[in-house]
């Protein structure tokens, strides 16, 4: 299982820190989500035996903004999370094949319909179930964070789009273990079943997207053949 975090400059942990405290936690890697941070992969996969997945968030003002982005980065990272939070860019992420995860989808004046969790389905765009405004806030914000995870776990679930887990760390402190993800997940009315598996998703994802990277692949869905061979 996986947990994807915000490493420094765009959270408050190193990478490296990141994934000793998820280690710890018995997972089995992160994704770190970073526009600038760019660390030593190999030797921290090495030296900290987690994995680390070299990912992106992109975090832009409008879909226009957010296409020059994923075009940009695509090529360069391993996973690649667009951040929703409006109709417009959650409507954009899930129509995007080239999207891997849509992160943050109820945010801000974000909603999620079933049009949007079709489109998710037949584009193969995961959808994050942010677990983090309910273990780091309280009151009024907290009951609406759980109101828009159990609609949100609602269309997700009848339309069967696919989606990712993730307490959305910013600091090693913020990390939860799966298990208690899965207890929290109960409470608030998913089966703990699904929570660990939408920790699972985030490695399939990096197992899947270095493949494509890989030299077997020509293009994105179009393996190298054994008649294929090298300029």
């Amino acid at each position: 299982m996986y947990e994807a975090v915000y490493a420094h400059p765009d959270g408050e942990s190193t990478a490296s820190r990141a994934a000793v405290a998820a280690g710890r936690y018995d997972y089995d890697g992160v994704v770190v989500r970073a526009l600038d941070a760019s660390p030593d992969y190999d030797r921290l996969r090495d030296d900290l035996d987690v994995d680390l997945v070299d990912a992106v968030e992109i975090d832009a003002s409008n879909p226009e903004r957010a296409s020059g982005a994923v075009g940009n980065y695509r090529p360069q990272r391993e996973l690649l999370i667009l951040r929703g939070g409006t109709n417009a860019l959650n409507r954009f992420a899930v129509e995007q094949p080239r999207v891997d995860v849509l992160s943050r989808p109820m945010d801000g004046d974000g909603n999620f319909n079933h049009v949007l969790a079709k489109a998710a389905r037949d584009n193969g765009v995961r959808v994050e179930f942010d677990f983090g405004p309910v273990l780091r806030s309280d009151g009024g914000t907290r009951v609406q964070a759980i109101s828009a995870l159990r609609k949100l776990r609602e269309l997700v679930e009848y339309y069967d789009a696919p989606y990712v887990v993730s307490a959305t760390p910013s600091s090693h402190l913020h990390l939860r273990s799966p298990r208690e993800l899965a207890g929290l997940g109960e409470v608030i009315g998913f089966d703990p079943e699904q929570v660990l598996d939408g920790l699972r998703e985030w490695g399939r994802l990096a197992a899947r997207n270095r493949e494509r990277m890989s030299e077997s692949f020509i293009a994105p869905g179009v393996k190298r053949g054994r008649y294929e061979e090298d300029d």
